[in-house]
């Protein structure tokens, strides 16, 4: 079930260095939401906060609050283990297990929850890659290692792995970087598919692919050098192309930038 997700005052800290200063955004269920700035301004980190992935990095810590419908995942008693179950992550370089095979890669997270049933499994890993748009590439050859894919289909296995929990939000760092033009547009496809389903956040520097797969748009830059990066405004996707509210996401979106 898709569910929205919203950051508050959200201030980012890598031990005494901010990174990120006072963010506030919301991301409505079955919406894409796209990240885009400049290098450094702070879009991954704070992708990073909406799933408490940041606070594995030794010293780093989050000031102010992400709410999933309502609820704070940085409350006190709040397990990050099922905080990361319910908001997925899809990396920017395509990491499935390699020598695992695709199947068991695909079903990780549930044998990790305990599932054991064997025909739940089966079902399950079908659905995901079925939902990922991988089945009938894959479908003959499920015990082969998930490390003798191409990248794009590496890819698309490890969205099936974070859809196979059923989260309720899925975040996207740079899917496509790592991706030849072909397999970019598939997870692009992928993408609008995925979003009848999730709310999703995607941190892309391309443009064109802001411009193509998302809803809205937030831009991100930084103050200054040493200064925390800060989110100068965030809009519907075309508005944010056609006619921003700020002169910096225009010199930005134009290339005048910098």
């Amino acid at each position: 079930m898709a569910k929205r997700l919203d950051a508050k005052d959200l201030n980012i800290y890598y031990g005494k260095f901010q990174a990120v200063a006072e963010v506030t955004l919301a991301v409505p269920p079955r919406n894409v939401t796209a990240f885009i700035g400049p290098s450094g301004c702070g879009k991954s980190t704070v992708l990073r906060t909406l799933n408490r992935m940041h606070e594995v990095t030794p010293g780093a810590r989050v000031e102010g609050e992400v709410l999933l419908d309502g609820e704070d995942i940085y409350a006190g008693g709040v397990d990050p283990v099922d905080v990361r179950r319910t908001i997925g992550m899809v990396f920017q370089r395509p990491n499935p297990f390699p020598t695992m095979s695709i199947k068991d890669n695909v079903i990780a997270g549930l044998r990790l929850a305990g599932v054991r049933d064997k025909s739940r499994l089966d079902e399950v890993a079908e659905r995901a890659l079925r939902g990922a748009n991988l089945w009938n590439e894959v479908s003959d050859r499920l015990n082969k290692p998930g490390g003798s894919l191409s990248g794009g289909q590496q890819q698309r296995l490890c969205i099936a792995r974070a859809i196979a929990v059923q989260p309720a939000v899925l975040l996207m760092d740079e899917p496509c970087s790592a991706l030849d033009p072909i397999s970019t547009l598939a997870i692009e496809d992928l993408i609008a598919e995925l979003k009848k389903e999730y709310t999703i956040v995607i941190v892309t520097h391309n443009m064109q692919q802001a411009a193509r797969v998302s809803d809205q748009t937030a831009f991100f830059n930084l103050a200054g050098v040493g200064q925390p990066g800060k989110l100068i405004e965030i809009d519907d996707t075309e508005k944010i192309f056609s006619n921003p509210g700020q002169q910096a996401t225009e010199d930005y979106i134009s290339g005048r930038f910098g």
